[in-house]
């Protein structure tokens, strides 16, 4: 059973920055493409980054394009977000996720496997 543990979040203020982690155990993260969502209570969750399995390919979200870097370290089966020049509307639950897909996606119904997420709050 794989399972995916988020740490990183907290509160920042506007132009800030943070680094979310997910660790995945179970099976090596090498095996998933994996991507980070996030949620903002009344809204649907959104598709922010993803990452191929080899680390090869990676997308984006518009909103977080130049800002966000999502990257991975399968040796240590962990995947990234960095997040810099962080604005108010990026406040949410960010969740990281795997999926057995070979390619990057963003469409979160291909994956397979979630965390339990870490919140990030961006006070303006």
């Amino acid at each position: 059973q794989v399972q995916l543990v988020e740490s990183g979040g907290g509160l920042v203020q506007a132009g800030g920055s943070l680094e979310l982690s997910c660790i995945v155990s179970g099976r090596p993260s090498s095996s998933y493409a994996m991507g980070w969502f996030r949620r903002v209570p009344g809204k649907e969750r959104e598709s922010v980054a993803a990452i191929s399995p080899g680390g090869g390919l990676s997308l984006y979200a518009d909103s977080v394009k130049g800002r966000f870097t999502i990257s991975r370290e399968n040796a240590k089966n962990t995947v990234y977000l960095q997040m810099t020049s962080l604005k108010p509307e990026d406040t949410g639950g960010y969740y990281c996720a795997a999926s057995d897909m070979h390619i990057a996606i963003m469409t979160a119904s291909r994956y397979t496997d979630w965390g339990q997420g870490t919140q990030v709050t961006v006070s303006s």
